[in-house]
């Protein structure tokens, strides 16, 4: 049994369309079936509608859970992952940007013991903005330099696992979660498919630049102590240089007699240490707002309405 866990968030246009798509991959899996978990993470449109259609079309194969609001994607993953009881368990957008014809070749892959996880990464980023892609690339390449854990650029959420790896995953209990990193953090043996970047086949992405710019900075402050360890070391360049040009300044005072002007650089100067502080200052705010989020304890998702619960 594989179980396909898929998040939605507004997907009412999409997810006809990706079902029809995974029954046709569903045929062609040889000695192997599909259950479907569907999580509805608060939508706004009628993905629950569509999704309480599916089930009843097939109630032994298609499951969904409905969260009482927006947790978003992250949570939505973990729900889908914490129903899920197949032996193998994939991770897929309901967008079909995630190619199912795929997915023969990753249990064909799994199926050998080699891997614990087959994964997917996309080796171009056609049909995307060319200011999203480059920041994307920057992400990878930074988080890669800062980080004891590797984050393969392109790679995508979609993958196909064992149990063993997703009951690793699901003991990492953390409220602020970035898959990707948790992916690669819990180890296991990992392969990657590549594939040609895909447009979305209906509907819009609920991901803008601003969202995908604070979920970077999630990674990064789940998986690298470095920006804190920058705080630190511009705070002692910052004490060093104010040291230095002070001794200057009692220099020119006793030999020169020159009693120093130049207020207007003066407070440039007061103005840019202050920024400096107000900078390092946030980057200790960041971490100790997710230390105060995680010490609350609060459940990553609530449930409102479950398919168990209606069949």
């Amino acid at each position: 049994m594989i179980s396909i866990v898929v998040p939605c968030y507004n997907e009412q246009e999409s997810l006809p369309l990706f079902y029809k798509e995974l029954e046709k991959v569903r045929k062609n899996l040889i000695n192997a079936d599909i259950e479907y978990i569907f999580v509805n993470d608060g939508s706004t449109d009628k993905t629950l509608d569509v999704l309480r259609e599916l089930n009843n079309e097939d109630p032994k194969r298609i499951k969904y859970v409905s969260f009482s609001r927006n947790f978003g994607k992250e949570a939505g993953l973990y729900a889908g992952l914490e129903y899920a009881t197949g032996d193998y368990v994939a991770v897929m957008d309901a967008d079909l940007q995630d190619p199912p014809e795929m997915l023969p070749a990753m249990l064909e892959e799994l199926r050998a013991g080699e891997f614990d996880c087959i994964g997917t990464r996309r080796v171009s980023r056609d049909g995307e903005p060319p200011i999203r892609s480059f920041f994307a690339r920057q992400f990878y390449r930074i988080i890669n330099r800062i980080s004891d854990t590797e984050i393969v650029d392109g790679a995508r959420d979609y993958r196909l696992m064992t149990r063993q790896m997703v009951d690793a995953i699901l003991s990492l209990k953390e409220y602020n979660r970035f898959s990707k990193g948790i992916f690669s953090w819990v180890g296991f043996d990992t392969k990657y498919l590549e594939y040609k970047n895909q447009e979305r086949v209906a509907g819009e992405t609920s991901w803008s630049f601003w969202s995908l710019f604070k979920y970077s900075l999630d990674g990064i402050i789940a998986f690298s102590e470095v920006p804190l360890v920058i705080a630190a070391f511009l705070g002692f360049f910052s004490f060093i240089a104010a040291m230095i040009a002070l001794l200057v300044i009692i220099v020119r005072a006793l030999i020169f007699s020159d009693s120093v002007s130049g207020w207007p650089s003066l407070v440039c100067f007061i103005l840019a240490l202050g920024g400096l502080q107000l900078f390092c200052l946030g980057i200790l705010g960041k971490y100790l707002g997710k230390t105060y989020l995680e010490t609350k304890n609060r459940p990553i998702y609530i449930v409102k309405e479950q398919s168990s619960s209606k069949n």
